[in-house]
């Protein structure tokens, strides 16, 4: 820092970062299909340089060959255009410090045997293999990572951060009708290894394949969609994106002007949840240094927050707010999913996308999807390679219950979303 700001810069961030990975592949004939060890340490630092912004990074981080590449970077900047939108986040949105560790970080990962991680993989496929004379294919996987960060910037923030990970994760394919392989997955996450859910993982992912058994298109027809809880995050990802900065500024937003107005249904709340101690994502500030806070984003319908770094803050004339968010929650219903399928007469349940995109300008979207018929709060008739189209505002204005069942090992805690009147096209 000293040496970038003594060489020419007005301003800098820097990071060092460490990130070690570990992954292990188990195929069908029991065999190790993959094994990877990756370890990466680096640098990246942001400079700003009369008026004009520009970003590196570097793994060789020996003190001479670092002074050659922040001279060589703030010669480069030069040649770039002037920016007043750049800048460093005003200090005082800076987190500062003295709250409670979060507990992220699993120190007893790295000290666990391979063969252990291995044998985890192993059983995974054991639950899988022989069990069913249709399977034609299985695998399964554990990998595990540890993260490390430590930021500064000229202007006043200092912080670190350290993070852990572990998954288990299987999928099977089974014979179907004519040429038809229906496949199926299942995982479990932790950020801790004696948390990790290690039975099931198999056992879920084949049976969720066979299951899909005598799939077919069923007649076109407008009626409930009940999403479950693995696959919801899927159409709440085009919404969050629309409230980016970027999608904003550049007028790529269906939800653009739309702060602060009802925008879909009161069914609909989604809060940002930074704090949560032991959760995937928590953390106390965000890749600029900006303290982090509960926000609410979607109110009983009403949008009350998009995601503002200062470069976007500046270019819209905007109060700046967060870079992006960091535990979603919706609120969870009374039902999970097999009441939820009780308690309809008709209608599908998708558990699965297959293609398809959103318009994120204005909010239109189209995706293969597939799933269950459901009649009488019965699974009647596996369905696929159908799709549902219409408009991510109707859709969301259209949200009738939320389940009970979303998951905690993930960023986005999403349960089961049942929709009203969603257009199936089929035969």
């Amino acid at each position: 820092m000293d040496f970038a700001l003594n060489n020419g810069c007005q301003a800098a961030r820097l990071q060092l970062y460490n990130s070690v990975n570990t992954s292990f592949e188990i195929n069908k004939e029991m065999k190790i299909d993959k094994l990877s060890q990756a370890s990466e340490n680096g640098l990246s630092i942001q400079i700003f340089v009369d008026g004009r912004y520009g970003s590196f990074s570097t793994n060789r981080l020996n003190r001479t060959e670092l002074e050659t590449f922040i001279k060589n970077a703030i010669d480069s900047t030069r040649f770039l255009a002037e920016d007043s939108a750049r800048a460093l986040p005003d200090a005082s949105l800076y987190y500062k410090g003295g709250k409670n560790d979060l507990e992220l970080y699993d120190d007893t990962l790295a000290n666990i045997a391979p063969e252990r991680k291995i044998a985890l993989a192993m059983e995974a496929c054991e639950e899988i293999r022989g069990k069913n004379e249709k399977t034609v294919s299985f695998n399964s996987s554990y990998s595990d990572g540890e993260n490390f960060g430590y930021h500064i910037t000229s202007n006043g923030f200092e912080g670190n951060s350290s993070s852990s990970c572990c998954s288990l994760s299987a999928s099977a394919s089974i014979k179907g009708e004519d040429d038809a392989r229906p496949e199926a997955y299942w995982y479990e996450a932790s950020l801790f290894f004696n948390e990790l859910k290690k039975e099931g993982t198999g056992r879920k992912a084949l049976e969720r394949a066979l299951a899909k058994l005598g799939q077919k298109k069923i007649k076109s027809e407008t009626m409930p969609m009940l999403v479950d809880f693995m696959n919801s995050r899927r159409l709440l990802s085009p919404v969050i994106g629309a409230l980016y900065g970027g999608a904003i500024q550049q007028k790529n937003s269906f939800l653009m002007d739309r702060t602060e107005q009802k925008v879909f249904n009161d069914k609909v709340s989604v809060v940002d949840e930074p704090h949560l101690p032991r959760a995937s994502g928590a953390r106390y500030f965000d890749s600029e240094g900006v303290a982090t806070k509960r926000r609410n984003i979607f109110d009983a319908g009403v949008l009350k927050t998009c995601f503002i770094d200062t470069y976007h803050g500046k270019k819209l004339n905007v109060p700046q707010t967060v870079a992006s968010p960091s535990v979603l929650n919706m609120p969870q219903g009374k039902r999970n999913l097999d009441e939820l399928i009780a308690a309809l007469d008709r209608g599908i349940l998708v558990t699965g996308f297959n293609g398809g995109n959103c318009n994120a300008t204005t909010g239109d979207f189209s995706y293969g999807i597939e799933g269950f018929l459901i009649e009488n709060g019965k699974l009647a008739q596996p369905v696929n390679e159908m799709n549902i189209t219409g408009n991510m505002i109707t859709l969301w204005s259209s949200l009738a219950e939320s389940g009970n069942d979303a998951r905690t090992d993930t960023s986005w805690r999403i349960p089961s979303l049942l929709f009203d009147g969603v257009d199936f096209s089929g035969i």
